[in-house]
């Protein structure tokens, strides 16, 4: 079907969901995505954090044509020979003790309110421990209960009435939670850093305060790593940054490199509030999806890809700083690396459309954020690429005009220090 077809085709009958550019990609390859004309695009989104190995990486391709043609689906009323070598793996990269399969992030945060619930219950032989925090700001997928601990009222508010029992606290607001953290709390779900609301990390003090909270109240800490988990920041959590770890932990995004698949992963004394029969799914940790996994956690530990996201990181870093000082329209840089925002001065979505006519994907995210979320193969010199075609776009985007002139060449210096200061 050429893209004329797919387009009209894509009209009439999918659901309107999403404002899509009139563009079919049809393949990829490493760190670059062409569409239908055969134009190559740097693509700093990789499918919202979900192309860690970039396209078409041979490991994963490797690891889909050999199970695909074994056996793709077995019922998970029976064993397949990747789930528990996976869980393994992920175990020993979390530091936690039990791990859940699901198809994706939102099936994954629901998993773990459901868990956090019935720990709740069973340690008070049913009385009512069930309310829920969550964090200004937060995003935790578009499901019933996901969309129950998510913030914002565009997403809320078109199916309300939600769950109840759920209270938002001010991000990192040490304050604030305590005064809403009380004997009824059952968990409190957080992200080390919020993607959707606008790149924004948790602060240490804020999150040892919640460990703290937690664990006088018996009371489960729900860290959401399905955007910034897996290696996004240098480590293979982000939560490792901090002293402790949490009771829960879901993950999915870069996990199975596109394939539907998801995880929580759960310390034991939680882990045991699931007996058999009490929780399952249909297609979570299915053997296709498992095998690629695994082939995806070997690469990123086999080409020390952690190395390369912390490295290419504090390039992009100070490429983006020195930008941010010749151009006004930049307020402010966030993020840990390679999953960064540029906030701006006004609305983002002008300065995607003129990214995407230069050749480059990024997105807008809490309206004047630009969420850079590329692959962990990136190298120095597409570092350098995104940098200059940026600067292009900062400079012919209305409103956007530079605050002082600075030649191309700073950016290269500034990106030169960093990945010398990144090799030491």
């Amino acid at each position: 079907m050429n893209a004329g077809a797919a387009l009209r085709a894509a009209h009439r009958y999918l659901m309107n969901t999403y404002r899509r550019p009139q563009l079919v990609f049809t393949r990829g390859r490493g760190c670059y995505i062409y569409d239908h004309r055969g134009r190559r695009y740097l693509d700093f989104l990789g499918g919202i954090a979900v192309n860690a190995l970039g396209h078409a990486h041979p490991a994963v391709v490797r690891a889909l044509r050999r199970q695909a043609a074994r056996a793709i689906h077995v019922s998970n009323l029976y064993h397949n020979e990747f789930q528990g070598p996976l869980a393994e793996q992920l175990a020993a990269c979390s530091g936690m003790d039990r791990v859940f399969f699901t198809n994706s992030g939102s099936e994954a945060v629901e998993t773990a309110l459901k868990l956090a619930r019935a720990y709740a219950k069973q340690k008070t032989n049913g009385a009512s421990r069930v309310r829920l925090l969550a964090l200004d700001g937060a995003f935790h997928g578009r499901t019933f209960g996901a969309l129950t601990v998510t913030a914002a009222a565009k997403y809320r508010d078109p199916f309300a009435p939600l769950l109840p029992e759920v209270t938002f606290v001010r991000l990192n607001d040490v304050a604030d939670l305590e005064a809403k953290f009380d004997a009824r709390v059952c968990a409190l779900i957080l992200e080390p850093i919020q993607g959707e609301g606008g790149i924004q990390p948790v602060s240490e003090a804020f999150y040892s305060r919640a460990r703290q909270l937690c664990t006088a109240h018996d009371a489960a800490l729900i860290v959401d790593e399905i955007q910034c988990g897996l290696g996004r920041t240098g480590r293979w959590f982000a939560y490792q940054k901090f002293p402790e770890r949490p009771d829960l932990v879901t993950v999915a995004k870069p996990l199975a490199a596109g394939l539907p698949l998801g995880a929580v992963l759960a310390r034991e004394n939680f882990a045991a509030a699931f007996t058999p029969g009490l929780h399952g799914s249909t297609f979570g940790g299915g053997p296709l999806a498992c095998a690629v996994a695994l082939a995806v956690l070997r690469t990123i530990q086999r080409e020390r890809l952690l190395e390369n996201v912390r490295a290419r990181g504090a390039e992009l870093l100070a490429g983006l700083h020195e930008l941010a000082r010749r151009f006004r329209c930049i307020r402010e840089i966030r993020g840990e690396g390679l999953m960064l925002g540029i906030e701006l001065e006004t609305d983002a979505a002008p300065y995607v459309e003129r990214a995407l006519a230069r050749g480059l994907l990024v997105n807008a995210t809490h309206e004047r954020v630009l969420r850079l979320l590329p692959p962990y193969i990136l190298t120095a010199a597409q570092v350098r690429t995104f940098l200059d075609r940026l600067a292009d776009v900062l400079a012919r985007t209305p409103r956007a005009k530079p605050s002082r002139p600075t030649p191309s060449p700073a950016v290269a210096r500034a990106v030169s220090r960093a990945a010398r200061a990144a090799a030491h």
